[in-house]
């Protein structure tokens, strides 16, 4: 997601103001809050992809004790395109939708366009109360023509470099993570280091896991992908998104990868039996690393500073649909878990990085000991500053996942880059019908 930042006291205030508000709207003056009453017995269902690390950071238990009418039950998807397709077809029947939805950010303008009658107006609830504490660009993305406010942002996607130090070292490569933000400065730069990380390799490992998530973490650099600011697709004729996608196919026919989908069960195990050295990994990945590598991994990994500048793969909001059976304690959890406290507990536990400015000064010192140590807010503090503001469009995920689809076909089949381009092509003509 897109992110602009203020600093200094200007983030304290905005927080001060934000939280302010989330305590008059969420609790209603009340320590307890309006559906906090001993005889206010609700469940509020609460429908994800990924790894949000609101269970993980004890957030749900928490707010259950501030209401004790309240209790929170949580369903997951792992794979946020599996989760996207069951809730269009929720949503177009009206039945079986969670009191809160996740919308992905590549997803937020298609519901802010296509399906905004589908959900709550958040500004009945008070949201707009909110609206300082947030990024500008993180609350303009779930805003309607009409000012609707249909979605509050849970965090962004600033991206860095996560690598295995232990694998590098036994290829002879450097494992200080300034040092190699320096020899990889540039995406070549990158790729030669995973050339001498092949000849020298322990077995059964390779320099990345994807070339999808290669190309996914170079066009998050990009201000314009797949849409101009005018709304036009320009895709096919974006020089940005080409190099990407030679940079991609480059790493591929030269057995970079260990050519692994991400979210597969392969790709999870791989995490433990170390298949791949290093993963560009926007903030949010850091929890998944350590729920895959689990303890073992502990100290064998580091963070650095991505090749070629700061990006954005990412991002989330949390949305009530029109259907939810308690719209209003449903706001009142989301306006709670989006708050600036509890934005900054997720990003401790999981690495998520907040969109709420307030919280972003709090979490600038944070570091990581099961990655080595590593200074994760400022590398991911000073990437959120320098990402682009990106424009989103409607199609942004179903065209990424047509060309990450391609780069896959000369990954794992060897199939020509032309051939793969041209699939691509057919596919995203297939998908915008």
């Amino acid at each position: 997601m897109p992110t602009s930042r203020s600093t200094g006291r200007a983030v304290v205030r905005l927080g001060a103001v934000a939280l302010a508000g989330l305590l008059l709207a969420a609790c209603g003056g009340s320590p307890e809050g309006a559906s906090g009453s001993a005889d206010a017995k609700v469940t509020v269902t609460v429908d994800l992809f990924g790894s949000f690390g609101y269970e993980e950071a004890g957030l749900y238990a928490e707010y259950e004790k501030l209401h004790p009418g309240v209790t929170i039950k949580q369903t997951d998807t792992e794979d946020e395109a599996d989760y996207w397709k069951s809730l269009q077809t929720r949503l177009a029947g009206g039945g079986g939708l969670a009191d809160v939805q996740a919308i992905e950010v590549g997803r937020i303008a298609s519901a802010v366009q296509q399906q905004s009658d589908r959900f709550e107006d958040l500004r009945t609830y008070g949201a707009q109360a909110l609206k300082g504490g947030f990024a500008e660009a993180t609350w303009a993305a779930a805003t309607g023509r009409n000012g609707e406010v249909l979605g509050l942002g849970t965090d962004v996607g600033p991206e860095a470099m996560c690598y295995r130090t232990d694998l590098l070292a036994r290829a002879g490569l450097p494992t200080d993570r300034e040092e190699l933000a320096r020899n990889w400065s540039t995406w070549e730069g990158y790729l030669e280091l995973g050339r001498q990380y092949k000849a020298k390799a322990p077995a059964g490992s390779a320099w990345l896991d994807s070339v999808g998530s290669l190309y996914s973490v170079m066009i998050g650099q990009q201000k314009e992908r797949y849409y101009d600011a005018s709304g036009k697709l320009v895709w096919e004729t974006n020089p940005a998104l080409k190099a990407a996608w030679e940079a991609s196919v480059t790493a591929a026919q030269g057995g970079l990868s260990a050519r692994l989908d991400q979210w597969s069960p392969q790709w999870n195990q791989a995490f433990a039996a170390g298949s791949f050295a290093t993963l560009p990994c926007p903030a949010w990945m850091l929890g998944y690393i350590k729920g895959q590598a689990g303890e073992a991994g502990k100290g064998k990994w580091d963070v650095a500073k991505l090749p070629a500048g700061a990006g954005n793969w990412g991002g989330s909001y949390l949305a009530v649909p029109r259907a939810a059976k308690h719209k209003k304690e449903a706001y009142e959890l989301i306006a709670w878990l989006t708050a600036p406290e509890q934005q900054a507990k997720v990003f401790r536990k999981q690495g998520n990085f907040p969109s709420a400015t307030g919280a972003i000064a709090t979490i600038s010192g944070a570091t990581d000991p099961y990655f080595s140590g590593a200074p994760i807010g400022r590398i991911f503090g000073e990437a959120a500053k320098a990402a682009p503001v990106q424009v989103l469009g409607v199609h942004d995920q179903n065209i990424a996942q047509q060309i990450t689809n391609a780069l896959g076909e000369v990954e794992r089949k060897g199939t020509a880059p032309e051939k793969a381009w041209a699939n691509a092509r057919k596919g995203v003509a297939n998908t915008l019908g």
